[in-house]
């Protein structure tokens, strides 16, 4: 089993909370964790139909069939979410830290649920696929960052050594054949895939909704309907801009990401690292995977990545994505290329000017291998990204 930076948290909080949820995509790891993390609980797929029946007709026979003294694992809840409603009142009977730990692949039906019984009774974690560090402590981050982008970051692909584009094309189908059919009622799955396909196209881009919809032939409701499926989904990510106004017009439109660089270069047929090397959206890519990468820092902490910004103005000056630490705003650039150059920190030394923050360590995410350290900020490899929150900016 691969290690995930995530466990420590969870077992710590299971100690106090009675409820564990672990969300995520679809094989991001979330049973094999949970299972590794709790090997003394009993096991429930809810995957399994038989299982799923049991628990939709008799949830309350169905808890008490599996209790044990150690506790249950029920995963893939989202089939049941009606069970969540029993689980409140077996836990609150229970007074155990611990007895339940749940996983789900599809937030928005978990987090209504959740919102609505087990407040104040659960932890919430979210499992994204591998981040960089957990890549570099499982001794398999690929050499380039080409082949992190093309490559992705789901654990399968790393333990299996598949052909990702392969197998990312097969998580579209099975993903659009089981959840979204499901969750969003869509009959017309062509079109859906075509709208997904469009989206990777944008990645990096400002969100226009108008365009998407004429793009894919639908109308703007339904492609707001449909992004908020992809978000709840754990396909795509907007981030949000920073909105403190420095005497300048600001643009208040969010960027649209992809989680998982691979699923986004099988959805843009890019095949191989001499394609994305010349392919138009590589810079759009590396940004995608590092904007990514810094969120995902803050999941594997317990946390959510609520702090995380960028800041564009109308006049086209911008910084890639901005950090705010309490009352500090830590701007960061992300560079495609591999060799250090002056032109690295033109967007930091605007935003240092701008904000009259000259003390503030800003920082340079690039393709190389070098971390360095200059008066206009510091550039830190992508391998070593990590390094940006090992201290708070001075």
């Amino acid at each position: 089993m691969l290690t995930r930076a995530i466990g420590a948290t969870i077992i710590q909080r299971s100690k106090k909370m009675p409820v564990i949820a672990i969300l995520g995509p679809r094989q991001s790891g979330k049973t094999t964790l949970a299972r590794a993390l709790f090997p003394q609980y009993t096991y429930v797929s809810l995957e399994n139909f038989e299982m799923r029946e049991f628990a939709r007709l008799d949830p309350q026979r169905f808890l008490e069939a599996h209790q044990s003294a150690q506790g249950i694992i029920l995963d893939e809840i989202q089939h049941v979410p009606q069970l969540l409603s029993y689980i409140q009142t077996y836990v609150d009977q229970e007074h155990r830290p611990g007895s339940i730990i749940i996983t789900g692949s599809q937030n928005i039906l978990m987090n209504q649920a959740i919102s609505q019984t087990l407040a104040g009774r659960i932890a919430l974690f979210t499992l994204q696929p591998l981040s960089i560090a957990e890549l570099k402590r499982n001794h398999i981050v690929p050499e380039t960052i080409e082949e992190v982008v093309i490559k992705g970051c789901y654990p399968r692909v790393y333990a299996y050594d598949l052909e990702p584009t392969s197998w990312y094309l097969d998580y579209i189908e099975t993903y659009v054949e089981r959840d979204v059919r499901t969750v969003g009622n869509i009959v017309d799955l062509s079109t859906f895939r075509r709208f997904i396909r469009l989206c990777a196209g944008r990645v990096g881009q400002l969100l226009n909704v108008v365009s998407l919809a004429n793009d894919c032939g639908i109308d703007q409701r339904t492609a707001k309907a449909w992004l908020s499926i992809l978000e709840a989904s754990y396909i795509i990510f907007l981030l949000q801009p920073h909105y403190v106004n420095f005497s300048k017009r600001l643009v208040k439109t969010p960027k649209l990401y992809f989680w998982d660089t691979g699923l986004a270069c099988a959805l843009l047929d890019i095949r191989s690292i001499d394609l994305l090397h010349t392919h138009y959206m590589r810079g759009s890519l590396i940004e995608s995977l590092l904007i990514a990468e810094i969120c995902k820092h803050y999941y594997n902490q317990g946390d959510r990545p609520h702090h995380v910004y960028f800041w564009r103005s109308h006049a086209g000056h911008e910084v890639d994505c901005v950090i705010q630490e309490h009352n500090t705003l830590i701007p960061i650039e992300i560079k495609g290329g591999a060799t250090i150059v002056q032109d690295f920190f033109t967007g930091l030394s605007f935003w240092k000017t701008l904000t009259d923050q000259e003390n503030t360590n800003g920082f340079v995410i690039y393709a190389g291998d070098k971390t360095q350290h200059r008066s206009q900020g510091t550039v830190v490899s992508w391998k070593n990204i990590d390094l940006i929150f090992d201290k708070p900016a001075s």
